[in-house]
């Protein structure tokens, strides 16, 4: 695994982050999920694949997530998808690259588009969950849950293993970045793969994402018996091998 590095952002925000090959002319830009960071097995297979190809790759941790600065409660859509703004003109620079969106991910690659039109050439989305916040959790929260955010400012959201911290602020925030609703009219590549069995985020919000682009060269694999993560030795080598392909009609 290649070396962490930070940057320093401003005085108060630190953002940890992985890079090779920063010459490169085409780079992967990898974004992670809610509450998840670098240290799992796609960042991983994805530098492994940048490097194997020798071609630029950019991973990067938002304020608040693995070892970056930041409290995550005092974090947003707006936030993260301003920091990957700053880290891939920082790091990409001028060059052209293909965002990799997992989950959230995939909510912040979509934010990209205005800022990066003509650079970004191929979008990959992993279990893709744009407007996640309020379709997902706020629309389906009960009166009492939402009686104590409004209380409380905060809800801590139980599920499985794992307990999400649930802020009004990161609620009224995702209101601000709705995208399922905006027309792309990008002429690139776009591959949406989602598993069959995702129980966290249903398959019709790939879908969606794929109707959101007009122009685009669309792909939409639905893995048998796939999870939310797609995260198994299995599912990884499916999810380069679409991302090799994407390369060598970019390339």
């Amino acid at each position: 695994m290649n070396k962490f590095k930070y940057l320093k952002l401003s005085k108060y925000k630190k953002i940890r982050y992985l890079s090779i090959n920063n010459r490169s002319k085409l780079f992967v830009v990898f974004l992670h999920g809610f509450m998840s960071d670098l240290e799992g097995n796609k960042p991983r297979s994805f530098l492994r694949f940048c490097r194997s190809k020798k071609i630029g790759f950019l991973g990067l941790e938002y304020t608040g997530h693995g070892k970056s600065s930041g409290k995550f409660t005092m974090g947003n859509i707006s936030e993260w998808s301003s920091e990957t703004k700053m880290m891939i003109k920082k790091i990409v620079k001028k060059n052209n690259f293909i965002l990799v969106g997992s989950s959230m991910g995939s909510w912040i690659a979509l934010n990209q588009f205005k800022y990066f039109p003509k650079q970004i050439k191929a979008f990959l989305g992993i279990g893709s969950a744009p407007e996640f916040l309020e379709k997902l959790m706020w629309n389906k929260f009960s009166k009492k849950i939402k009686k104590e955010i409004f209380k409380k400012g905060i809800y801590n959201l139980k599920h499985g293993e794992h307990q999400y911290p649930i802020t009004l602020q990161i609620i009224k925030d995702a209101r601000k970045n709705r995208v399922l609703n905006k027309k792309f009219k990008n002429k690139i590549i776009i591959t949406m793969i989602h598993g069959s069995n995702d129980e966290v985020v249903p398959v019709k919000f790939s879908k969606r994402v794929l109707n959101l682009f007009k122009n685009a060269k669309k792909k939409l694999i639905v893995v048998k018996k796939g999870d939310h993560s797609l995260s198994s030795k299995k599912n990884l080598n499916k999810i380069t091998s679409e991302l090799n392909k994407i390369v060598s009609k970019i390339i």
